[in-house]
């Protein structure tokens, strides 16, 4: 909406200056704010390497210890093999627990905040899954003697 014809002048007058077109308060020209693009200020939330390096270094480990003197039959096996279950373990934990912070969920489960409820068969199958994980590791160990 046009003021009227000293308005035009002296917007002709301030684009033979070189002014940019701008009021005190923001730009005057509608294709100036179609222009503009919304950015997040916050960083996106994902695992860097160095909070990965660590988590699949002790998975290595614990996995190289738990393997080991069950392959090989080494000395003092149940005991090694036991120990590096444990710390295989430990290093799923950290990593479950390192992607649920930057907002990963399990297949199946709703987003943390969701207020969803979760499916008991989904529940139900993961704690199967890991009872029979944990079930057959330690039926192996305990062959070793």
């Amino acid at each position: 909406m046009e003021a009227g014809p000293h308005d035009t002048d002296q917007r002709q007058r301030d684009a033979a200056s070189g002014a940019s077109g701008l009021s005190p308060d923001g730009p005057d020209d509608q294709d100036v704010l179609a222009a503009e693009v919304e950015v997040e200020l916050r960083p996106a939330r994902r695992l860097r390497i160095w909070q990965l390096a660590p988590i699949v270094a002790l998975a290595a480990v614990g996995s190289l210890m738990f393997g080991f003197p069950l392959a090989f039959g080494t000395g003092g096996g149940a005991v090694v093999a036991m120990l590096g279950l444990l710390i295989s373990c430990c290093a799923a934990g950290w990593g479950v627990m390192a992607a649920r912070r930057v907002g990963h969920t399990w297949p199946g489960l709703p987003p943390r905040g969701s207020g969803v409820r979760p499916d008991w068969r989904v529940i139900a199958l993961y704690v199967g899954v890991g009872a029979l994980l944990v079930a057959l590791a330690v039926w192996r160990v305990a062959r070793l003697r």
